[in-house]
This record gives structure tokens, sequence and C-alpha cells, in this order.
């Protein structure tokens, strides 16, 4: 009996789900059913009636095929977990020139909005994907739809059947009823493999996104060394360095009046000292800053321990004791750890927060979680968005769960060998 009731879900579910790729895949070929009707109700014996639903349906087809591309990856990723990747080219932002014109990457216009409408039809025509969406458009029909909609028409066989009283008929019906659920658990499954063969990114298409995005790292970690170096030479310029200089005048004070007046020498002396101690300890703070010793000293796991202890919040971390990475990665979790627990205090208003650092075999996975009031996003030029550029350096990601109310649970994965 529960084997039973298990087939009939499977069959129901298996029923709907075949339905929703018929009417996924058979949504371009709607399109040239209508201009066909159209043309033989228009046609009066002359060709000419014919053009305009021939264009009307390649203008559809065009319309669709991206949009039944972007519906099948949902659908296969939901039903199977499979996620295809899109590959579709990112339009590069606008840019206004001293000229007051508008640079899109292709040419010049007088607005944005112009800019950005020109730079959407030559990237649309440009990109690679759009031939590709419009191939599995005209293929997806032929294969997966074919298959898919052998359920429907069983139903359909079944109900013309025994609407009518011919004993022929009503065997039509029952073979009909067989067929829609001897298929349904089944037919809807060629979405995933076909998908996967024709909506993937072609080697080509992957190999340019590859340079694009290693070109954009490129970019990114030559503005953030740059402003690194103005951030260190501003620290060393308004702390340190101001007070070595006022130093060096002090002891030139006290070289002259250490025979005329020994007392006023010394005082100066011991300013002096005062002073050497403080510029010792903002050049530690600055270094500190660089690198932590204790990451550099003891690894990940006890500089995030570290970090966590001098944190306003109650953080409790779980760790692989084990695991030491490369000083680079380890630098950007390190980062990326304070960025979240300050993020959590700052603007969540959390209390509590827990980190996990372990590996699983295949990279090192950094969970923190915090009790804050959630909504946490990234935002262009934000925090997270430069952790996340911070990542991709490594090939490495971060994922972001935070419902409004809360809890926030970052999640960051970067590859690594030496986990």
């Amino acid at each position: 009996m529960r084997q039973l009731v298990s087939w009939v879900a499977s069959a129901a579910v298996g029923f709907v789900r075949a339905c929703v790729v018929v009417v996924v895949s058979m949504l371009v070929p709607a399109v040239w059913a209508a201009a066909v009707g159209l043309w033989i109700w228009w046609w009066g014996g002359s060709p000419w009636p014919g053009i305009a639903p021939l264009l009307w349906a390649c203008i559809g087809t065009l319309a669709l095929s991206r949009p039944v591309c972007r519906m099948v990856r949902s659908i296969v990723a939901k039903w199977t977990g499979t996620v295809i990747p899109a590959g579709y080219r990112q339009a590069a932002p606008v840019v206004r020139m001293s000229t007051g014109y508008w640079w899109n990457g292709y040419s010049y216009e007088r607005t944005s909005r112009d800019a950005r409408q020109d730079q959407r039809m030559r990237l649309w025509w440009s990109d690679p994907a759009t031939w590709r969406d419009l191939r599995f458009a005209v293929i997806a029909p032929a294969t997966m739809g074919v298959i898919a909609a052998i359920p429907p028409a069983g139903v359909a066989a079944a109900v013309a059947g025994f609407s009518h009283p011919a004993l022929a008929m009503r065997l039509i019906g029952v073979i009909g009823v067989a067929v829609a659920i001897g298929a349904s658990p089944y037919a809807w499954r060629p979405v995933e493999p076909v998908a996967v063969r024709f909506l993937r990114p072609s080697p080509a298409m992957t190999l340019a996104d590859r340079v694009d995005e290693l070109t954009a790292q490129r970019a990114d970690t030559t503005v953030a060394q740059a402003a690194e170096i103005r951030r260190i030479e501003r620290d060393l310029h308004d702390g340190a360095q101001a007070r070595m200089v006022a130093l060096g005048m002090s002891l030139a004070t006290v070289e002259r009046l250490m025979e005329n007046d020994p007392d006023r020498a010394k005082a100066l002396l011991r300013e002096a000292r005062a002073g050497a101690a403080t510029s010792l300890t903002e050049l530690r703070d600055l270094v500190r800053g660089i690198s932590p010793p204790v990451l550099t000293e003891r690894g990940l796991v006890d500089a995030v321990r570290a970090l966590a202890l001098d944190s306003p919040l109650e953080a409790a971390v779980s760790a692989d004791l084990r695991l030491r990475l490369d000083p680079p990665v380890e630098s950007a979790l390190y980062f990326g750890v304070a960025e979240l627990l300050t993020n959590a205090a700052k603007h969540a208003r959390a209390t509590q927060a827990r980190i996990s650092i372990a590996g699983d075999g295949a990279g090192v996975v950094v969970d923190v979680e915090d009790d804050g009031g959630g909504g946490a996003g990234v935002r262009a030029g934000g925090g997270l968005d430069g952790l996340r550029r911070r990542l991709a350096v490594f090939d490495g990601t971060l994922e972001i769960t935070s419902p409004a109310g809360g809890p926030t649970r970052v999640r960051m994965v970067v590859p690594c060998e030496s986990s």
C-alpha cells in the first residue's frame, strides 16, 4: 500500500513537471503556429500578406529564446540540483567623459540612458550566448518537448476515449490512462541532459568569461594595492613620522641644554622617551593592520580566535586545528572574518556570533553566523562587495543568507589543496 501511494505521488509530480516542460519548450512553436494561422487567415492568393506574420514570428523567437532558456535553467536547478551557468556577457558600467558624453564601451552618447540602450543592443547581438539560446529554443521542442508531451497526450486520449460510447474508443481511453501513469515519472527527466548538453557555455565562452574575470580581478587588486599604499603612507605621515620628527627636534634641544640646563634636558629626554614608545605602539598597530603577527606566527585558526576575543560580540570559534593554508589565503579569510564581525556589531546590532573553519576536501569553508537583525546584502562599493572581490582572486565565493529579522549567515569558500 505504501509503495502504491509513493508511485501515485511520483506519477502526479511527474505529470505536473511534464506539463511545465511542454509549456516552456513549446512557447516558440506556439508563436510560429500563430503566425501560420494568421497567414492562412489573411491569405488571398498573394504571398505578400505572409511577410508580416513571418516577421512577427522571427521577432517573437528572438525575444523568447533567452527567457525560455532562463526558465529551463531554473527548473533544472530546482528539480535536479544541477546548476547550468548562463554564460551571458556582463555589461560594463557607462562612464561620463570630460566632454559631457557617455562612453559605453562601444560608442559615445549624449545621455546615460542612450548609452545603456546602445550598449544592451550591441551586447545582445555580439554575445555568443544569444545564438546558443536561439539554437536551444529550436532544439528543445523536438527533444525534451516531444517526450514530455507523452503524459498529457495520454490524458487527452483517455478523455477522448471515455467520452465516446464505442468499445474501441474506450480501449483507447484505457491505453491513454496507462501511458499517462506509466510515463509521468520519467517523461520530464530528459530536460536535464538536453539542457546540460545545449545550454552550458562553450569552451570558448568559458575562456572569454575567465579572461574578463581575471582582468577585472587584476584591476581590483591594483586599486586595492594603491589604496593600501596610500593608507600606509597617510598613517606613517600623520603618526610615526611626525613623532619621529618631534623626537629629533627634542634630542637636538637636549644637546644644547645638556650643560646649561640639565633639569630641562632631563625633562625633554623623558618626553622623547614617551614619544618613542608611542611611535613604537603606532608602528605595531600599523603592522598589525597589514598582517597581524599572530596570523603570521600561528596561522588562521589562532588568529581568528584572538580576533574573537577582541570582538565586542560573544564569539565562539570551532575549527580544524590541523588546518594551515597559504599566507595570502589566510590573510583574505582573516580580514573577511574581521569585516563580518565588525558589520555584525556595527550594523546588525548582534550580540553573539559563531565562527566555523573547516576543510571539505576541496577547499576551506568559513561560516560566520550572528543573531543580528538581518537584511545584509552585497552592494556595489560596499564592504561585502570588496570581500567578494578579494575572495574571487583565489577563485573563492561568498554566499550570504540574511532574511529580514535575522539571523545572518555568511559562507566563504576558497579552493585550496592545503586543506
